[in-house]
């Protein structure tokens, strides 16, 4: 299960449960250094009205994410408040039920749990482990492209997350830097599940992801399955090392080139070993990626 989240030591400054499409002042939120210990309540079914909500998360294109407090257990969790009408209009609905019904029933410490949703007639409230460090993306474009140490424990703890989802028959599809967030001591989770399938037959032909990401049977509309993640965690490797997509170009026509050639060019202080696993991870089948992956991790 993922790292719960922690207590609050100062109250939060919240407001009306009706006012979510109001501006919102921010919380006075702290988190202990520390994990918490307390357990998430069984079977109780939540409402906005169990929760202090706090400071603004982040704003996308169909809603905002508040910092909250669940009133009883004082657990510290992400709301996300997504208004029906935009996603109505942009015809997404189905893309959420089927979000909300891969994600709730994922648990796995490198995967951002959704504890649960609700809604009301105008919004839909999912609520979700808290990431106090926020999004990878941002750090990584801060110090530009990470070592590879680093580089190499987060490799580690998304193939360990992509097995995981594999072994579920989940798909993710949009494997990239912006859907990764950092949680209390830095590991990494995968925080956005709105591409992803449930695919038991294991072959699916629909475009989607993020261009630089796709893979060549996507952009040729073949026929694809759990190795399109597995692509996707190469081109992951080499934007953590570089701090740039490996198929980068000034237009998408050169960049659909560049991937169907799959035309890797590396910079000179990328280290053999590191070039060696991009090229291995982007050209595996999803048997010998399961393969490697068990040889892996049981290494001390």
């Amino acid at each position: 299960m993922a790292t719960e989240p922690g207590r609050v030591l100062k109250p939060v400054n919240s407001f009306s449960s009706t006012d979510l499409t109001s501006p919102v002042k921010p919380g006075t939120v702290t988190l202990q250094a520390k994990e918490n210990t307390s357990t998430q309540p069984e079977g109780k079914k939540w409402s906005l009205q169990d929760f202090d909500i706090g400071r603004p998360l982040g704003k996308g294109k169909f809603g905002n994410v508040y910092l909250a407090r669940e009133k009883s257990t004082k657990y510290i969790v992400a709301i996300k408040v997504l208004f029906k009408s935009q996603l109505q209009k942009s015809g997404v609905e189905h893309q959420l039920r089927r979000e909300i019904e891969i994600q709730s029933h994922l648990s796995h410490p490198h995967i951002l749990r959704l504890f649960q949703y609700f809604h009301d007639k105008t919004r839909v409230f999912l609520v979700l482990e808290y990431a106090p460090k926020g999004e990878l993306y941002k750090e990584l474009m801060k110090i530009t492209r990470f070592d590879e140490k680093r580089t190499a424990t987060y490799m580690f703890q998304m193939a360990s997350a992509l097995l995981y989802c594999h072994s579920k028959k989940v798909i993710h599809r949009d494997i990239k830097p912006e859907n990764l967030l950092l949680g209390l001591t830095g590991d990494l989770k995968i925080a956005d599940f709105g591409w992803s399938v449930h695919a038991p037959s294991s072959r699916r032909t629909t475009l989607c992801g993020t261009l630089d990401y796709l893979p060549p049977e996507m952009i040729e509309g073949k026929l694809h399955d759990e190795k399109v993640d597995l692509w996707s965690l190469g081109v992951l490797c080499y934007e953590f090392l570089v701090g740039k997509p490996p198929f980068e170009a000034d237009n998408n026509t050169d960049t659909y080139r560049r991937i169907t050639k799959v035309d890797l060019q590396f910079p000179s202080y990328v280290s053999s070993p590191a070039r060696n696993l991009i090229s291995m991870v982007a050209s595996f089948g999803k048997i010998e990626f399961k393969l490697y992956m068990m040889k892996v991790m049981r290494r001390p």
